[in-house]
């Protein structure tokens, strides 16, 4: 069915099983009435609840760690921070600044799509493994049809300084051992050893450590949505608290622009 037949079929109506609000008090999400089955639940384990409908308390203070440990930096350089600051800067409000932040940690480089990728990496290199290929086919593969290996490398320090303190977070929690986290360690073994000397960072780490719980992909960048927030927030409410405008200014003589000589409005 397409075209307006199937558009018919969704006027004024919308089948689900996810959730709703009923006008005689109640609310559901997945079959649990939040009022009653949900609310003594942490945010955090609701927000994974909405995402796959389990519950999960152990995986979701690991999440809470993770965004605490990792992710928010509360550095006006880092690029998404950057986009909150400047909207601090502008005057503009602290929902347009998190959204436009939020918006650009779908990045290629860093944010997102390294935290999904990192996760699918494990995935198919344990598949892969399975099938009969050494881990060092396996990652060659991967840096000749991708050009790098997601969860590795870093571009400013070659040692990730989150490793460690969220290793320690895990293991408090009782993880840390599992198949996945070591098979994520073992890849970075051959690659400090190759000429590239890529080392783990922590989009590696916190794979390794998410697939060992049995996250899909899908369901690991869906909880990972909004795991930069808590550092967007004091970028903008410190640039907001300075003058207006003075946020990273750059000088003209610092560009370098090759483009056409100043003109006036109108002139030929």
């Amino acid at each position: 069915m397409t075209g307006p037949e199937m558009l018919r079929e969704f006027e004024d109506n919308w089948v689900t099983a996810m959730g709703a609000w009923f006008p005689e008090g109640r609310v559901v999400l997945r079959g649990k009435d939040v009022l009653s089955d949900l609310g003594r639940r942490s945010w955090m384990e609701y927000f994974i609840y909405g995402i796959n409908g389990e519950e999960l308390p152990r995986f979701a203070r690991f999440v809470e760690g993770v965004w605490a440990l990792t992710t928010s930096y509360p550095d006006p350089r880092l690029w998404n921070n950057r986009v909150a600051a400047l909207a601090g800067a502008s005057r503009s409000t602290a929902v347009l600044a998190l959204s436009a932040g939020v918006a650009v940690s779908e990045a290629s480089v860093y944010g997102l799509r390294p935290i999904k990728g990192a996760l699918d990496f494990l995935y198919r290199a344990d598949k892969k493994l399975d099938d009969g290929l050494s881990l060092e086919e396996i990652i060659w593969q991967e840096l000749k049809k991708y050009r790098n290996v997601f969860g590795y490398g870093r571009p400013i320090t070659a040692a990730d300084e989150r490793v460690a303190p969220l290793m320690d977070f895990a293991r408090s929690l009782g993880m840390g051992d599992g198949k996945f986290i070591k098979l994520a360690f073992a890849v970075e073994d051959y690659l400090k050893s190759s000429r590239l000397k890529y080392q783990i960072n922590i989009a590696g780490v916190v794979a390794g450590l998410v697939a060992d719980e049995g996250r899909t992909p899908d369901d690991h960048y869906h909880m990972a949505a909004l795991s930069f927030v808590a550092g967007m927030m004091p970028c903008y409410i410190d640039a907001r608290q300075k003058r207006e405008g003075a946020f990273f200014p750059l000088r003209t003589s610092r560009i370098h622009y090759s483009g056409a000589e100043a003109r006036r409005w109108g002139e030929e």
